[in-house]
């Protein structure tokens, strides 16, 4: 069963840096686990694999100035030496994980147990190689040099429709890669394009070069790679593998990455208590205007802002449409209201979850509401009565022409009113609505169409919740009557909210 990557994962890779000698890849193996045990990362070593007996043409066995073929030669090792490594890579808690470059050295992976299978850059549209690893039952990461966006593309969608976990690592494929052709914004091209994919960073710098690993690691990379080896007087390393003194460095260099970038990017950070007390020494304290008594209740017009605060004040920080303040003892004039002279209450709580029961009430209807268009609650007889009070609207558009978009809660009402200027149409599109027109009710439900000519009073009630289009001539904010008087001197009726869709 294919187990999930963990992540950050650091890969170790060991390519031919063995040179074909078992006992010289233990060495690898055992001096990287020494120094790695002291970090608290997931590691893993990477082995590649060819079979090399069909994987080099005949013709070209014998050659000698082909790079490759002559490395790849020298380089080889039997298969019992491979699990010999494996269970050593194991004995140091290294994740075993191994490049397959043919199809039989898939049927290796598998013999062997390996728990990550890795795609070059160079197979990327190896189609016949990603038929086969497709069917191995093990994770997948894919590096990415070289390849077009398109090529990327075919292989996420590849490995997609047949529900193989899949990560991509950008990559470069220069040996060693200049720091000025590193392209570490790939990392940020990947990820906005395949958002469910973990994007990693596989690195072929100069091994002394740890700022790669740290800005790699602030785009939000989560897997990375290093060629590595241990340099003796016979194998010296290549100028892009490190050793384990420079992978030391690489990780250090990693910790430090991550301590500096703090929490994840989808968390936000909670700020100490010496930082919160430094911000509120800074902010303007709240006072009296005039002279406050006991359960009045505390407006704009009643106080003003000034610095420095004191100690326990209400600051201008508290101090908004959400929040109710009421004296809870006499306040004199110029004097600070404080937690001990004034209570608070929250509106913010009630207004969420309005907000809230409109969305879920819009899923419900199948209702798209329009992105940008203000939230405009109407509570006539005070937030707290919006339950059984009010309703919520969207203006689409209002010009000569005016629509609008009206919820209604289940159980609410919405108090007789009249318009002088304007004369409205509704459409039921969800619910049952019942409107009163100069005080005779009737009941309508999705597909009503009624139309509420100018001077008409009209209330309504919708017992278990509806939305309906209001369309009109221009909406003037004076021309709204209520017959209740109270509504109509009230100042604070409505509650706007702008970017209420998101979250």
């Amino acid at each position: 069963m294919a187990v999930n990557i963990p992540t950050p994962l650091f890969v170790l890779e060991m390519a031919n840096n063995h040179m074909g000698s078992l006992d010289h890849g233990l060495r690898i193996v055992r001096e990287f686990g020494a120094v790695a045990k002291e970090f608290d990362f997931a590691l893993a070593f990477k082995l590649q694999y060819r079979q090399l007996d069909s994987f080099i043409h005949p013709d070209f066995r014998a050659r000698t100035d082909v790079k490759y073929v002559k490395r790849f030669l020298e380089t080889q090792l039997g298969e019992d030496d491979f699990l010999r490594m494996i269970d050593e890579m194991r004995r140091w808690d290294f994740i075993p994980m191994c490049t397959a470059f043919d199809e039989p050295s898939v049927d290796k992976i598998e013999r062997h147990g390996f728990d990550i299978v890795k795609i070059a850059s160079c197979s990327v549209t190896d189609w016949p190689l990603l038929e086969r690893i497709a069917k191995v039952d093990k994770p997948v990461i894919a590096s990415t040099a070289g390849a077009s966006l398109e090529d990327i593309d075919r292989m996420v969608s590849f490995f997609e429709h047949r529900n193989k976990p899949l990560s991509l690592m950008h990559c470069v494929g220069e040996y060693p890669t200049p720091a000025d052709r590193l392209q570490l914004n790939q990392i940020d091209l990947l990820q906005r394009r395949y958002r469910q994919v973990p994007i990693g960073y596989s690195t072929h710098e100069t091994p002394d070069n740890c700022e790669a690993i740290q800005l790699a690691i602030a785009k939000g990379a989560v897997i990375f790679e290093k060629h590595v080896g241990v340099p003796t007087g016979q194998w010296p390393l290549n100028d892009y593998s490190a050793s384990p003194q420079q992978v030391v460095h690489w990780l250090q260099a990693a910790q430090r990455a991550y301590a500096l970038c703090g929490l994840p990017a989808n968390l936000r950070a909670a700020a100490g208590a010496d930082e919160m007390a430094s911000l509120r020494s800074l902010r303007r304290g709240v006072f009296a205007r005039r002279a406050i008594q006991v359960g009045e209740t505390v407006g704009d017009g009643d106080v003003f802002m000034a610095f420095p605060p004191q100690h326990d004040q209400v600051t201008a920080n508290d101090w908004s449409k959400y929040t109710q303040f009421v004296a809870s003892q006499a306040i004199p004039a110029n004097a600070a209201l404080t937690d001990g002279n004034v209570s608070r209450g929250n509106r913010w709580q009630k207004v969420s979850a309005i907000v809230q029961q409109v969305k879920a009430l819009l899923r419900e209807a199948h209702i798209v509401a329009p992105g940008k268009a203000d939230l405009e609650i109407s509570h006539h007889y005070g937030l707290e009565q919006f339950d059984q009070y009010g309703l919520v609207l969207m203006t689409v558009v209002n010009r000569e022409y005016c629509k609008k978009l009206i919820v209604m809660l289940p159980g609410q009402t919405h108090p007789e009113q009249y318009h002088l200027k304007k004369e409205e149409t509704f459409h039921i599109l969800h619910g049952e609505l019942r409107i009163a027109l100069d005080g005779k009710e009737q009941i309508y439900r999705p597909g009503d169409v009624i139309r509420v000519e100018r001077g008409v009073r009209h209330g309504f009630y919708s017992p278990g919740g509806t939305v309906f289009e209001e369309i009109s001539s221009t909406h003037y904010q004076d021309d709204s009557y209520y017959t209740d008087e109270a509504i109509q001197r009230s100042q604070q009726r409505k509650t706007l909210l702008t970017q209420w869709l998101q979250g």
